[in-house]
């Protein structure tokens, strides 16, 4: 357990450790599970995540997860904003009687609005858990950041 909570420590940290002077994001971020969503764009379309969230059916958890993404602006065009497709790597622990460790591997959608200050995203992210256990599982959610 204790190495769960380093490992979750280092998960919500590592986007601190990024280049300063970059645009952040911080909203909610609603699905299974509920909770806080923050992102700094790193430029030359790429970013980190990283998410705190709190689980609250079946067995109650705290899971948390940061996430490398790239993003592409091509593929979907709108006549207000921005719509890109963005994908990545990343890292899960969700702490619970019997943690959970893992990789994930986000795909979404992330609407800028025409001044860019407030967005809203959807995503799904397979998650491949490799401690203690291997075993696979999906979670999706919907959610808005405000840029600081």
């Amino acid at each position: 357990m204790k190495n769960a909570w380093l490992l979750a420590a280092a998960v919500l940290l590592y986007p601190s450790f990024c280049s300063a002077g970059n645009k952040y994001e911080l909203g909610l971020i609603v699905g299974e599970p509920t909770g806080i969503s923050a992102k700094q764009n790193l430029g030359g379309n790429k970013a980190v995540d990283a998410a705190a969230a709190w689980s609250f059916s079946g067995e109650k958890s705290l899971s948390l997860h940061s996430d490398y993404l790239w993003f592409r602006n091509d593929v979907f065009k709108v006549e207000k904003g921005r719509l890109p497709l963005y994908y990545g790597l990343g890292a899960r622990v969700k702490l619970k009687d019997k943690s959970l460790v893992g990789a994930r591997f986000p795909v979404g959608l992330q609407y800028f609005f025409k001044d860019e200050r407030f967005t809203i995203f959807a995503e799904i992210a397979p998650i491949l858990d490799l401690l203690p256990d291997t075993e696979f599982r999906l979670n999706a959610a919907i959610g808005f950041r405000v840029l600081l």
